[in-house]
């Protein structure tokens, strides 16, 4: 299972810093990995596409390390 999320992601549903309880959730699946970013760009409302929640201005990225970890499995 793979949980990839932005560490400023400002949307109330899915902060970041409810990672680390996720996570721990998780402890019986075999094959876990959080991937996290920290750059781009955020605009407007914290729980659409152009801010940090839809990893705004670095969607080339999260993309290449989603396919990475898939590809390494």
């Amino acid at each position: 299972m793979l949980v990839v999320h932005h560490e400023q992601d400002g949307c109330s549903l899915c902060l970041f810093r409810d990672m680390p309880p996720l996570m721990h959730k998780l402890d019986a699946v075999p094959k876990k990995a959080l991937i996290t970013f920290k750059d781009g760009q955020s605009r407007g409302d914290p729980c659409e596409a152009f801010a940090y929640h839809g990893y705004n201005g670095i969607e080339r990225e999260v993309v290449a390390q989603i396919a990475g970890w898939i590809v390494s499995r």
